[in-house]
This record gives C-alpha cells, sequence and structure tokens, in this order.
C-alpha cells in the first residue's frame, strides 16, 4: 500500500522592528532577562496596547511578494489560552480579518541536486500577531523560569494551504521565505535565534485519495533539517499506525532533536477553544489606496525578477544565478559591477569574481560586499588585466587580488607593475627567450618536428619558467609554433 504525504505550514516570521508590536519596549534579540520590559508588556492593569506601524509596513511588504492581496480593513483579536510565558493569559492576534490574504510561492525542491522541481505553495493568509515569552526549563533544579524579553515582539504568521508533498519541498519552502524576508529588510531570518520559525501540519493518505488524513501539528521547529528529520518521522508513525488498523488521532506534537523521534503534548485545539472574541483596544488597520502604492513603490526588485534578468540578459547559468540571487546585497554587487562595465559578454567573469573570491573574502572578514575597500571599478580594471593577457588569472586572484585589499587606493594595473606581475607579448622579448630555449632542448625539438606535437606544452612550462611567468601565453605559443615550425 502507497501513501501520499500532505503537508501545510504555519511560519512564524520575527520583525526587524526596533519595538515591540503594542508598546515602545526593545524588541532586540537577548539581553538580561525580563529586561526588555514595561508595564504593557508585563500586562499590569490599565495599560492600553498601542499598534506598532513600522510592523503593519513590513507584513505590506510580504503580503505584496507573495502576490496576496491586501486587506484594506484588518481586525485584530484576542486568542484566550493561558501559559506562564503569556502575562495576559491572551494573545493579540488577527483571527477573522487578517492583513493579506491568499497568494502564492514558487519553489524549486531540486536546486540541491541540480534537477529542477518547481512547484506553487498556496498562502491561505497571512496575520500579524505578538510573540510569548520564553520558558526556561534547565536554568534552575526544581523551578521553571520565564524571562518576558520576547513577549510582545511583532510576528507575522505565514499561514500556507495543504500543498507540501514531502519534507525537500518543506526546506525549499522555508528557504525561500527566509531569502524573502531577508531580502526585504523585514527580519534578519535566523532559524537558530527563534526569528524564523514554524509548526508543520502532517498527515498521509492512500495514493489516489482525495480526501485528506487527520492531520498533527508538530511545533516550533527551528531548522531546515529539524524540519525534514520531524517530517520523516512522523509519516512513518502515521503510516505504521494506519497499517496496523488504528486511527491517527489529531493532536499536537513536539519534536526531540536528540532521538529525531516526535512526542504527544496534547489534543489539538480547535478555534473554538481559543474564544476568540475582537480586541476593544485596537482600532482596525484601514490601509488607503496611497499607503498602498508608496509601499509598493518603495520596494526593491524581488528575487525572481532578477534571477530572470540574469538568466535572459546576462546568459548566466543556474549555478552561479542561485549564488549570486542568494541574498539582495550580492545580487545589487553584481548588477553594479554588470552595468558599470556595459558589457552583458563580461557577467560571466564579473560572476567568477564575485562567487569565488569576494563572497568568500565577505564572509571571512566579515564585511559587506558594499562596503569593500576596492571600488567597482577596480575590480573591472582587474578583470581587464586578466582578459586583456597581461596578467594570468591565477597570479591576479592569488597574488594581486590579496594586495588590492591591503592597499586599495591603489590602481591595479600600477600596483601589478609595481609587484612586478605583467606579462609581456613584446615580440623581441618572446623570441630572445624562445631561440634561448630552443638551443637548450635540440633533441626535443627534432621529436616535435617529426610529429610528436605534444611537446609544445613542455616548451610552454620551460618558457614560462625561464620568462618568470612574465610571457603572455598566447603570444608565447604563437611565437614558439613559428620557430619549431620553421
Amino acid at each position: 500500500m502507497s501513501y501520499e504525504t500532505v503537508i501545510g505550514l504555519e511560519i512564524h516570521v520575527q520583525l526587524a522592528t526596533r519595538s515591540k508590536a503594542f508598546c515602545a519596549d526593545d524588541a532586540s534579540f537577548g539581553g538580561t532577562p525580563n529586561s526588555h520590559v514595561s508595564a504593557i508588556s508585563l500586562a499590569h492593569p490599565g495599560t492600553l496596547p498601542r499598534l506598532n506601524a513600522r510592523a503593519v509596513d513590513y507584513a505590506v511588504r510580504l503580503g505584496l511578494a507573495l502576490g496576496c492581496k491586501i486587506n484594506p480593513h484588518s481586525t485584530f483579536d484576542r486568542k484566550n489560552y493561558f501559559y506562564a510565558d503569556l502575562p495576559k493569559g491572551f494573545q493579540t492576534t488577527q483571527d477573522r480579518n487578517p492583513v493579506c490574504i491568499g497568494g502564492s510561492l514558487t519553489v524549486d525542491s531540486g536546486r540541491e541536486t541540480a534537477v529542477r522541481s518547481p512547484s506553487t505553495i498556496r498562502i491561505h493568509h497571512i496575520h500579524l500577531e505578538e510573540d510569548a515569552g520564553k520558558s526556561l526549563h534547565d536554568q534552575d533544579p526544581s523551578d521553571s523560569l520565564i524571562d518576558l524579553n520576547r513577549a510582545g515582539v511583532p510576528l507575522l504568521e505565514i499561514v500556507t494551504e495543504p500543498d507540501l508533498r514531502s519534507a525537500e519541498e518543506v526546506a525549499a519552502f522555508m528557504t525561500e521565505i527566509r531569502r524573502l524576508v531577508r531580502w526585504l529588510g523585514i527580519s534578519d531570518g535566523n532559524m537558530e535565534e527563534g526569528s524564523l520559525r514554524c509548526d508543520v501540519n502532517v498527515s498521509v493518505r492512500k495514493s489516489g485519495e482525495k480526501e485528506l488524513g487527520q492531520r498533527c501539528e508538530v511545533k516550533n521547529i527551528n531548522s531546515m533539517r529539524f524540519a525534514r528529520r520531524a517530517i520523516e518521522f512522523e509519516v512513518k508513525r502515521q503510516i505504521g499506525i494506519l497499517e496496523s488498523g488504528s486511527r491517527v488521532a489529531q493532536e499536537t506534537r513536539g519534536f526531540d532533536a536528540g532521538t529525531g523521534t516526535t512526542y504527544s503534548l496534547r489534543e489539538k485545539e480547535d478555534a473554538h477553544d481559543y474564544r476568540y472574541f475582537p480586541e476593544p483596544d485596537l482600532p482596525p488597520v484601514v490601509l488607503t489606496e496611497q499607503y498602498l502604492r508608496e509601499i509598493k513603490n518603495g520596494m526593491p526588485p524581488l528575487p525572481v525578477e532578477l534571477e530572470t534578468e540574469f538568466r535572459e540578459k546576462y546568459k548566466l547559468p543556474d549555478q552561479d544565478i542561485d549564488m549570486l540571487a542568494q541574498d539582495r546585497e550580492t545580487a545589487v554587487y553584481f548588477l553594479k559591477l554588470a552595468k558599470l562595465a556595459g558589457s552583458e559578454t563580461r557577467a560571466k567573469s564579473i560572476s567568477n569574481l564575485i562567487i569565488n573570491k569576494l563572497l568568500p573574502w565577505s564572509v571571512t572578514s566579515k564585511i559587506p560586499l558594499d562596503e569593500c575597500p576596492v571600488s567597482p571599478s577596480g575590480w573591472l580594471e582587474l578583470l581587464d588585466l586578466i582578459e586583456s593577457g597581461q596578467l594570468s588569472a591565477s597570479t591576479a586572484y592569488q597574488r594581486l587580488f590579496p594586495a588590492l585589499l591591503e592597499k586599495p587606493a591603489g590602481s591595479p594595473t600600477r600596483l601589478a607593475t609595481e609587484m612586478n606581475l605583467l606579462q609581456s607579448a613584446d615580440s623581441d622579448f618572446l623570441d630572445q627567450i624562445a631561440a634561448e630555449l630552443l638551443d637548450r632542448f635540440p633533441e626535443k625539438v627534432a621529436e616535435y618536428r617529426k610529429g610528436k606535437k605534444g611537446l609544445i606544452g613542455f616548451f610552454m612550462g620551460e618558457l614560462m619558467k625561464m620568462s618568470k611567468g612574465k610571457a603572455e601565453p598566447k603570444a608565447a605559443t604563437k611565437v614558439l609554433e613559428d620557430k619549431l615550425n620553421e
């Protein structure tokens, strides 16, 4: 019996605002426990919330990027439940009228294997809400401790339709969402710090069936690897239950990273269990057409738009496109160099420079590309030296590249001259070296002239040694061939 996996996601994106969703408390990560709090985030009696306008801006940006309909009249609700890390006893969220409705995201679960497998995942809605605090169970031998620094931090919850069919698709979707929120500048997408986490709703059904199986929700997964492992285990567990003739119970489950297994937390709540009702202390969020136009006009080109440009205008291969479009900074830097070069034919050499040299340097030095001390025109001059034959690629990247970063104010040509790195195509210079070389190896010359043409590689190697790397390879090869064929 074969089964089909059906997965829906609830992704929580922590927004990169300076303050919390409904008060002015610091929303940054970390800090001494309970230092980013106030009477409002601690839910003292008589305190009132005030909506963070920047959080709404960020929600609209993401909605536009995902092709959602932006709700011009969204409202907040109270989601009632009791946990020690939720001081108010309810969460301020959006239930009936979320800010973004519909939309979709196309992902490619075959990027890692180079076997393209695009699929479009529909978005049900995106709503704005606040985060809860954090319970710490390993800080005290007898008590659980509560850190409320995170309580009230603004979140966007992205709820998908049950369109995903594998752990690979989930990983691809999460990767694309992380790239998108970073690209838009609305979140750092740091899964290790909890800026991006997801609840995974997993069910299985017999292949060919239309009706969905009973789903189980696996909570708060904060890494791609854990998501894969949790889904793979949960699918096997549910299939085992069905094969034994039993029924899968609807429940909320946790994931144990140590064992790679899921475990039961509680029966799954339905909407009525939360006793949603309209938030009386927050007015509706009314978004005008002018406001939406301003947000849209202020958005950068989206990743898919630049990927198309890289492919169609600059003729770059998919592997290069994947690397250059990983983040907006890299994509923009490539475009800056490509436009300055003024020729699409140089795009591949620019791409190679960024991928193979500048990105590793940026990661190691922790300096963003747009703060690189060498100007874009300086890098293009370096490429000019290689393409004109004045400098070999190995010499350029191994010796001149690090020297330029140490002396960024200097011209690459001037610095290469000072370092005695430039190659020469001067015919008199090459003739003299070639003549000396052939005199040293008369037996090899005779073998070449009898038809052993592969010896040209030997002669070129010796010529480069004699010239101390100064001979321009193409010109030197021609001089050698002319003399050997006399």
